[in-house]
C-alpha cells in the first residue's frame, strides 16, 4: 500500500468526498482508503467539518509497518548488517510523539485489536509481527495480495501452530542433516559437496511443504536448485540410498558400470515417492542441471508444465507444485531469473505459482551483497511480478515453517508465485576447500562461533520439556554410527547399481540409442484422408469470422496451391502438425512471432479484426487426442528454450518445437543449448525430443539475420546425441518433422529453416510427395543427371545455395553435364550410406566440392571436410581430389552492405566455375 503522504488538514474536501463514495459504493474506492474508512467511524466528525489528523496519522504508522517493517526486521542471523531503517516507523515522521502514546484510537481495529487500543499497544502490536525473525515484502502486490496477507500475519487469518511431535520430528531432520554434513567433512576431508550447514532450516521446509502440500491437493514436487545443498536434499529429503552418496565421494564408483559419461553427485537429478505416515504420499522430482545458476529455472517449470498436462490439471493447476531454490548472489545476478518469472502469468507458459525460496547466505562465491546487487534485499526481483515474499530468520525454524505453511496456502489460493527469502549463512566457503576468511574475516569470526541450527532448535526443545539435552545428543550420535556403518558396507561390499537406483522410479522412460538407431527407417507417411482433412481445415475460410483482408487472399491463395498440387513451405509444414494431431500426436510450438511467423508465412491462427478473437483451424482437428497448441512466447531465447527443453524431456508424447525469430538469436539460449540439449542424455541418461527451428541463410540481410550459427550445432555433435538438418523442399521437411515423432526414442532435432524459400516458386512438393515417398532423404540427387557415368566432377551443398547454384548453372553458357548437384540435408548424423551412391556411383569422377554461403571459419565446412576425406579413403578414392568453396574467413557472420553482399556472392560463383573445369 502506498504510503498516504498526502494528508493534510488541506486535503479535507478530497477526504469528505472519498468517504461519500466508500458510503455509496465501498467497492469504488481506492484500497487503502477502504481499508481505513472499514476502521473507523468517520460520518460524525466529518459532518462536523472536523478532520481527527491523530487516526490518519495512527493509520500512516500502521501502513508504514506493513509495507516497511521489514527493513528493520530481525532477519539476520549473524547480525552483521546495520539496522538504519527504524526512521521509517519513527513517532515523529507521523506527526505523533511520546504524549500520543498512551491515548487510544479507533483505527486499532483494523488489526483485529479491540477499537480505541493505545499507540503503545498498537507500536507492542507492529513489533511484534512485522520487526522480528519473519517479516513480510508485498508493498508492490495486488490490493487481494495484500489483504490476505495482512490478515495472516496480524491473526485473522488461518492459526498456525506446531504440535509437540512436528517440533520433535523438526529436531530429528536437523539432526540428519547435520550429521550427513559433519560425516561427509570429517570424513571426506576437502572434498566438495557444497554444504547446506547455515541453511540448515531447508530440509524441515521441505519436508513440510510436501506433506501439508499433500493436504492442500498437490501430489507432486518439481524442484529445481544449485548445488549449495543438493546431497543433503537428495539423501535427507528425496531418501535416496546413502550408499550412492558414499560411492561418489568414493571416486565416482557409483557412474563406473554405465554407458554413459555422467556428472558430478551435486548436478545429478533424481525422483521418488515420499510416503507420510497417514498413508498419503507425494512424488518428488529432483531436476538435473549444470553449474550454470537459475540455469534449470524455466526447465523446471516446464516439467512441470507437461506433467501438470499429464495429471488433467490444466485448468486450476494446483496437484503440480514447481519449487526454485535459488542462491542469493545468483538470484539478483543472473538474467535467466528474470526471463523465468516473466513465464509465470503467460497463457502458454503459467504453471500455476512457482514456490521460491532464496537460501541467502548473504555472500557470493566471495562477492558481499554490496557488490552483487542495486537493492536492498536479494529478493527484490519478485516486484518485476507483483509478487509477494516473506523474508525470515533461518535461526528461527518455527518461523521458517510458519513461512512455508503460508506461502503454500497462499499459492494454493492465489495461483501465483511465492517467495520466501531465507535469510541465513554459509559456514564453509563457496566449497569446502575454499578459505572464505581471506575475503570476509569478519563474517567467518562470527560463523566460527555461531551455534548450528539443531544445536538452537534442541535448546528450545530442552526448554518446553518436550526433549532433553541426552535424547538430543543420543539421537544425533545415533545418526553418525548409522552413517559409518553404511559407509563401512559399502566399502567392504561391491555394488552394482542399476539406472533406476540413479534417477529413481519417476523419470520418463530412459532409453539409450547410438548413431546407428539415427539411420533406421521410419514410415513417415500419413493416410490420404488425413492429408485431406489437414488441407481442407487450412484452406477453409471460417464462418462468422472478421478475416484481415491478406489474411482472407492467403487462405485462397493456400486453396489454389492445393487444387494445382504445389504445396509450399507453410502448407507442407502446417500439414505435418495438422496430421500428426489426427494420428493422436499433440503438438506444441512457441516462440516469438510463431503463430503468424517471423516473416508471415505460417499463419497458424487467425484474428479477428473486429473482437481480435483467435482462429486456429489445426486446433479443431482432434482437441481431445492429438491437441495442436503454439503460443507466442515473451521476447527471450533462454527461458523459453529452457521451458520447451523440460516440457519435451517429461512427456515424450508431445511434438515440442520452438522457433526462434531469426536463427542468429538462438545463441540467447546458448547455456540451454550446450547445457542441456546436446549434453543432457550423455551426462543424466535424459532423453528429449525438442524441435529448434532456426531461420537461416545468405540473403544480404546484415550480421544478425543470416546466421544460425549452424558450426556451433556441428560442433556439439558427437555419440549420436542429436540430428542437424538442413533441408530445401518441403516435402523432406514435412517427413524431417514427422519423423520426430514416429520414432520409439527421442533425440533433439535442429532444423536450419528458410527465409527467402518460404516462397520460392521452386520450392513446392506435392501430395504424392508427403504420402507416396520413402520418407526423408538425408542426401537428395541432382534431378539433371541422366547418365552418371559422364559425371566427373561432385558439388556438394546444404540448403538455399542449392538453388542459386541451380539458378547460375542454368544461365551458364558452358556445357557443365560433367557435374552434379547434390544437396546434403542431414548433416548429423553423417549420412555415409545415403552419400555412396554419388561417391561410388560416378565412375569416372575427378573432383568433390563442398560449397556453402557461410565464410570458410562458419557453416558446416570445418565439420563436413575431415569426415568426407575420412570416408573417400575408406571408399579407396585417394585419387579423387576434394576442395571447398566459401566466402573468406570472417570475424562477423556477414557484411551489413547489400553491395558487398552482392560482391562475395559473385566471386563464390566465379570460383565455383574456375573450379568444376576438369
Amino acid at each position: 500500500m502506498a504510503r498516504l503522504d498526502y494528508l493534510n488538514r488541506g486535503n479535507l474536501d478530497y477526504i469528505e468526498s472519498l468517504f461519500q463514495q466508500y458510503k455509496e459504493n465501498p467497492n469504488q474506492t481506492p484500497p487503502e482508503w477502504k481499508i481505513f474508512f472499514n476502521g473507523v467511524e468517520l460520518a460524525q466528525d466529518l459532518s462536523s467539518g472536523f478532520l481527527p489528523e491523530k487516526e490518519l496519522a495512527v493509520f500512516q504508522l500502521i501502513s508504514a509497518y506493513r509495507n516497511d517493517g521489514h527493513l528493520k526486521a530481525q532477519l539476520d542471523p549473524l547480525r552483521l548488517t546495520q539496522n538504519n531503517h527504524s526512521k521509517h516507523t519513527a513517532l515523529s515522521t507521523f506527526g505523533l510523539d511520546e504524549k500520543d502514546l498512551n491515548k487510544t484510537f479507533q483505527i486499532s481495529s483494523i488489526l483485529g485489536m479491540k477499537s480505541g487500543a493505545s499507540l503503545l499497544n498498537i507500536l507492542d502490536f507492529m513489533e511484534k509481527i512485522y520487526c522480528g525473525t519473519i517479516s513480510l515484502q508485498v508493498g508492490g502486490c495486488q490490493p487481494e495480495v495484500r489483504e490476505w496477507f495482512f490478515n495472516e500475519f496480524e491473526g485473522r487469518g488461518e492459526k498456525f501452530q506446531l504440535s509437540a511431535d512436528q517440533k520433535k520430528n523438526i529436531f530429528y531432520e536437523l539432526a540428519k542433516t547435520e550429521a550427513l554434513e559433519k560425516f561427509l567433512h570429517s570424513r571426506f576431508v576437502g572434498a566438495k559437496r557444497f554444504s547446506i550447514e547455515g541453511g540448515d532450516a531447508l530440509i524441515p521446509m521441505l519436508e513440510y511443504l510436501a506433506e501439508r502440500g499433500v493436504e492442500r491437493e498437490i501430489k507432486e514436487l518439481i524442484i529445481g536448485m544449485a548445488h549449495r545443498g543438493r546431497l543433503n536434499v537428495l539423501n535427507n529429503f528425496m531418501n535416496q540410498a546413502t550408499e550412492i552418496v558414499f560411492m561418489e565421494f568414493d571416486g565416482g564408483k557409483a557412474l563406473q558400470h554405465f554407458d554413459f559419461d555422467g556428472d558430478v553427485k551435486y548436478h545429478m537429478g533424481y525422483s521418488s515417492v515420499k510416503a507420510f505416515k497417514n498413508g498419503s504420499s507425494c512424488n518428488i522430482l529432483l531436476a538435473y542441471n549444470p553449474s550454470h545458476l537459475e540455469a534449470v529455472n524455466p526447465v523446471v517449470c516446464g516439467i512441470a508444465r507437461a506433467r501438470q498436462r499429464e495429471l488433467k490439471d490444466k485448468k486450476h493447476r494446483k496437484a503440480v507444485l514447481p519449487v526454485l531454490i535459488h542462491g542469493d548472489a545468483a538470484f539478483s545476478g543472473q538474467g535467466s531469473v528474470s526471463e523465468t518469472l516473466q513465464l509465470s502469468e503467460l497463457e502458454g507458459f503459467t504453471t500455476g505459482g512457482v514456490f521460491h525460496i532464496i537460501l541467502n547466505n548473504q555472500i557470493g562465491f566471495t562477492t558481499d551483497p554490496l557488490d552483487a546487487r542495486s537493492s536492498v534485499h536479494a529478493s527484490d526481483l519478485a516486484k518485476a511480478i507483483q509478487a509477494p515474499v516473506l523474508l525470515v530468520n533461518a535461526d528461527d525454524v518455527n518461523a521458517c515453517i510458519k513461512a512455508t505453511d503460508m506461502a503454500l496456502r497462499f499459492r494454493q489460493k492465489f495461483g501465483k508465485d511465492i517467495f520466501i527469502d531465507l535469510i541465513c549463512y554459509r559456514r564453509f566457503g563457496h566449497n569446502e576447500g575454499d578459505e572464505p576468511a581471506f575475503t570476509q574475516p569478519q563474517m567467518y569470526k562470527k560463523i566460527k562461533k555461531h551455534p548450528t541450527a539443531m544445536k538452537i532448535y534442541a535448546k528450545e526443545l530442552e526448554t518446553e520439556n518436550l526433549l532433553s539435552e541426552k535424547e538430543t545428543q543420543d539421537f544425533y550420535n545415533e545418526q553418525i554410527q548409522d552413517l559409518q556403518n553404511i559407509l563401512d558396507k559399502t566399502r567392504k561390499n561391491s555394488t552394482t547399481l542399476t539406472k533406476e537406483d540413479l534417477k529413481g522410479k519417476l523419470w520418463e522412460q530412459y532409453k539409450k540409442t547410438d548413431e546407428n538407431d539415427l539411420f533406421k527407417e521410419v514410415d513417415t507417411c500419413p493416410l490420404d484422408h488425413n492429408l485431406d482433412k489437414t488441407l481442407q481445415a487450412l484452406t477453409q475460410i471460417p464462418s462468422d469470422f472478421n478475416l484481415h483482408p491478406k489474411v482472407k487472399k492467403l487462405i485462397q491463395d493456400r486453396q489454389k496451391k492445393v487444387k494445382e498440387d504445389r504445396l509450399d513451405w507453410a502448407l507442407c509444414e502446417l500439414a505435418a502438425y495438422g496430421t500428426l494431431c489426427l494420428e493422436n500426436h499433440p503438438v506444441r510450438i512457441s516462440g516469438q512471432d510463431c503463430k503468424r511467423g517471423t516473416f508471415s508465412h505460417r499463419h497458424a491462427v487467425y484474428f479477428d479484426t473486429e473482437t481480435g478473437r483467435e482462429y486456429s483451424p489445426l486446433s479443431l482437428l482432434n482437441s481431445d487426442k492429438g491437441e495442436f497448441c503454439i503460443y507466442n512466447s515473451l521476447l527471450s531465447e533462454m527461458a523459453v528454450v529452457g521451458f520447451e527443453y523440460g516440457n519435451a524431456c517429461a512427456d515424450h508424447s508431445f511434438f515440442t518445437l520452438w522457433e526462434a525469430q531469426f536463427g542468429d538469436f538462438a545463441n540467447g539460449a546458448q547455456i540451454i543449448i550446450d547445457q542441456f540439449i546436446s549434453s543432457g542424455e550423455e551426462k543424466w541418461m535424459q532423453n528429449c525430443g525438442l524441435v529448434l527451428l532456426l531461420p537461416h541463410g545468405y540473403e544480404g540481410q546484415g550480421p544478425e539475420h543470416s546466421s544460425a550459427r549452424l558450426e556451433r550445432f556441428l560442433q556439439l555433435c558427437a555419440q549420436g546425441n542429436m540430428q542437424v538438418c538442413y533441408p530445401t523442399t518441403p516435402a523432406n521437411f514435412f517427413h524431417l518433422l514427422r519423423r520426430q515423432i514416429k520414432r520409439d526414442f527421442r533425440k533433439p532435432l535442429i532444423v536450419m529453416t528458410p527465409k527467402s524459400l518460404l516462397r520460392h516458386p521452386e520450392v513446392v512438393s506435392s501430395k504424392k510427395d508427403l504420402i507416396r515417398s520413402s520418407g526423408f532423404q538425408e542426401v537428395i540427387a541432382d534431378p539433371r543427371v541422366q547418365k552418371p557415368k559422364n559425371i566427373e566432377v561432385l558439388i556438394l551443398c546444404s540448403g538455399k545455395v542449392y538453388f542459386d547454384l541451380k539458378q547460375e548453372r542454368e544461365k551458364s553458357a558452358e556445357n557443365l553435364s560433367h557435374t552434379a548437384l547434390v544437396r546434403m540435408e542431414q548433416l548429423y548424423p553423417f549420412p555415409k550410406l545415403a552419400l555412396t551412391p554419388f561417391l561410388n556411383g560416378y565412375h569416372r569422377l575427378k573432383k568433390v566440392i563442398w560449397i556453402q554461403e557461410e565464410p570458410a571459419n562458419m557453416g558446416a565446412l570445418s565439420y563436413i571436410i575431415p569426415r568426407l576425406e575420412i570416408f573417400m579413403k575408406e571408399l579407396g578414392m585417394d585419387n579423387i581430389s576434394l576442395n571447398y568453396l566459401s566466402r573468406k574467413e570472417k570475424a562477423s557472420p556477414a557484411t551489413g552492405s547489400s553491395q558487398t553482399h552482392k560482391k562475395e556472392y559473385e566471386e563464390l560463383i566465379r570460383d565455383l566455375f574456375i573450379n568444376i573445369r576438369v
